[in-house]
Formats: C-alpha cells, structure tokens, sequence
C-alpha cells in the first residue's frame, strides 16, 4: 500500500509540473513577441522606436504590480484556477496589442499583460516549491527551459508572419489562440497545498525570512533581467539599425538569442544535480562577460553578433533558476516571498530595457551593449554579497 501510494502521488506530482511546464511555454511566447515587434508597434502608435521602447516599463510595471499585490493571493486561493484565469488575460491583451493605435491606450495593454504574466510565472515558481521542495532544482531549471522554448518560437511566428503577410496582427492572434488550451489544463488539476498549511513538522523545518539576503537577491534579479530581457527585445533593433541584417534575419537572430537559451537550460537540469548553485552562476556571468565583449570588440561583424548573441543566450539560461534554487536553501519560498523576488525581476524587466532604448536612439545602438557590460560586472559584485551573506547565515544557524 505504501509503494502503491508512494507512486500515485509521483505520477500526481509529474502531472502537475507537466501542466506549469505548458504554463511557461505560454510566458515564453508572450515575452519574446513584443522585441521584434516594436518598430510595427511604433508605426502604428506613430511614434519613435527610442520613445516606443517604454511599452517594456509599462509591461514591467503591471508585472510589479502583480508581484507586490497578486502573488500573496497563491498563500489563499487554488492555486491553478489563479493561473488558469490569468493565461485566458494574457490571450486576451496579446489579441488586443497590434490592433490598438493610440499609445496611451497600447500602455493599457501592456500594463495589463504585465499583471497577468507575473501571475503565471510566481504561480509556476511557487507552487513548483510546493510540489518538489528540497528537490525542486533539477525541475526549477526544466520549468525555466520550457519558458525558453516559448520564447524560441515566437519570433519565429513573427518571422514568418512578415514574410508572409503585411503587418504583425497575425502574429498576435496566432499566439493568442495558441496559449488558450494551456488554461483548462491547469484548472482541471488540484493545486498542490501551500507551506504554510502543511503538518506541525513540516512547520517546525521551516526557514524564517532572511531580509538582507532577500535584498541582494532582488537586486541580482533586478539586473540579470533587465540585461534579458534588454538584449532579447532590443537585439531586432540593434542589428537593423547597424544594418548588418535585414528584418526577417533579425527576428531569427532574436531566435538565436532565445533558442540558445532554452538550450542552456537544457544542458542546466543535469548540472543542477551536480554542481553547486555558486559553481553554475560564476560560470554563466564569465560566459555571458566573453559574449558581451565579442560583439562589442567587432561591431561591424555579422557573424560575431550571431555567435555573441547565442553565447549570451546560453550562459543566461540557468542564471534564473539556479538564483531561485539557491534563495530555496536559505529561505521558506511562500507566494508573499516569491513576489517580492519578483519585484526586483519587473523593476530590473522595465528599468534597463527602457534605459537601452533611450541609449540606442540618443547616443549609438551600441551603448545598449554598454549597459549589459556594466550589468555583468555590478551582478558579479551582488553575488560576492550573496554568498558571503549565505556562509554567515549559514554559520550563525549552526
């Protein structure tokens, strides 16, 4: 009887993490479309792409503002339906995008697809802890993979949609109707019990809130994000406006960039099992570091920009998770806890594209890799901070 139950709730288990793992697919293809998008989205506003570029804070700001006000909602309600319901939002605002023509009223838009792509992605975050606790590393950075796989295709839509048709409402819709069937799915499985409703023992093993490591952590998220979502949004630009590509080549190079993240993450969920978080993040910030330099050493070279932008790619990938993993050794990861880490992820998600944006148009499209640089370096400097925080917490609990 016990195996026999033993095995059930592994298969209910795998059932869940199957359904989160479609859940991100849906972020994925959500996140990566506005990028190579936004010269069609500036058109359509009438404005400037520097100016246009500030869709990004717009959708960072609903992000934050389902971090700090929706997340908590994971501690009290089903979990699923929460997600379910917001991936139906996401279909509905991504339906709506390319057919708005008034800037105020795209910020909208945005703003609202920000607040609900928060939901799914802290939904998927937490109630994969719940899940998978002490173990969740392997899976955190399988959940990361599958966001990445969604990202990976939707400039390819977009690609393909201009090649074949005038205008990027296609693209939309068709990634609309795409991302709908992953919200029955999600309501009809039972959502896992949140920590803070387990046994008296499992209460006893919890780890109380670390605020200072909790800090750094949102800063480190702050600007690892920022520099993502930064290069993934505005290397469409970046190439076009250096003409080293043309439109279709770009948003296959923004492909590029996604692919050879999902690719890191793959490669990531057995070294997850093996190697120490600290091992992974310094091996990823010296790899995206070379990449960086690749592209800004030759500038005026095609091929560098492609072999860079798959390099920076591949050594983000499991920056997200294995962060994530790391703040699960230290911290009880509650839905409240994992908002406010995604605070720091939608201030960093709005503040440095937006920066980028204006860099690129104001000074030259290469002071947005500038940007990156610079990240690179100060994050390298917050996980010094972060480790050394670790080992003395570490060494105050024994």
């Amino acid at each position: 009887m016990t195996t026999s139950a033993s095995m059930a709730t592994t298969r209910a288990d795998w059932s869940k993490t199957a359904v989160y793992y479609a859940a991100f697919i849906t972020i994925g293809l959500v996140s990566a479309i506005l990028g190579p998008t936004l010269p069609s989205l500036a058109e359509n506003t009438k404005t400037i792409v520097g100016e246009i570029g500030f869709l990004f804070s717009a959708r960072s700001l609903g992000y934050m503002t389902g971090a700090m006000f929706g997340a908590r909602l994971f501690d009290r309600l089903p979990g699923h339906r929460l997600m379910a319901a917001m991936i139906v939002a996401l279909s509905l605002t991504l339906a709506m995008t390319p057919i708005v023509h008034q800037i105020w009223l795209l910020t909208a838009v945005l703003f609202l697809t920000g607040v609900s792509e928060n939901m799914v992605d802290v939904g998927g975050n937490t109630l994969l802890v719940w899940v998978h606790r002490d173990k969740v590393g392997p899976f955190m950075n399988g959940l990361h993979f599958f966001f990445g796989l969604g990202a990976l295709f939707s400039p390819i839509v977009v690609a393909q949609v201009l090649m074949h048709s005038e205008g990027i409402t296609w693209a939309y819709w068709l990634l609309a109707l795409i991302i709908l069937p992953v919200s029955p799915l999600l309501a009809l499985q039972p959502s896992p019990t949140a920590i803070h409703n387990t046994t008296t023992t499992d209460q006893s093993t919890r780890k109380p809130t670390n605020i200072p490591l909790l800090l750094l952590i949102m800063g480190f998220f702050f600007l690892y994000v920022g520099m993502e979502t930064g290069f993934g949004g505005w290397v469409f630009t970046y190439a076009t406006t250096l003409g080293l590509v043309e439109e279709t080549a770009a948003a296959y190079l923004t492909s590029v960039f996604w692919g050879a993240l999902t690719l890191g993450r793959l490669v990531s969920i057995p070294l997850a099992a093996r190697l120490r978080p600290r091992t992974i993040l310094w091996l990823d910030l010296i790899g995206a570091l070379v990449s960086v330099g690749l592209i800004l050493i030759w500038q005026q070279t095609a091929a560098a920009l492609w072999l860079g932008a798959a390099g920076l790619g591949f050594f983000f990938a499991s920056i997200f998770p294995t962060t994530l993993a790391l703040a699960e050794r230290r911290m009880t990861i509650t839905g409240q806890i994992t908002g406010w880490i995604f605070v720091g992820v939608s201030l960093g998600g709005g503040a440095l594209p937006w920066l980028m944006g204006i860099l690129l148009e104001s000074i030259a499209a290469t002071a947005a890799l500038w940007t990156i640089l610079v990240g690179i370096f100060l994050a390298a400097g917050l996980l010094v901070l972060i480790l050394r925080h670790e080992k003395v917490s570490t060494a105050a609990s024994a």
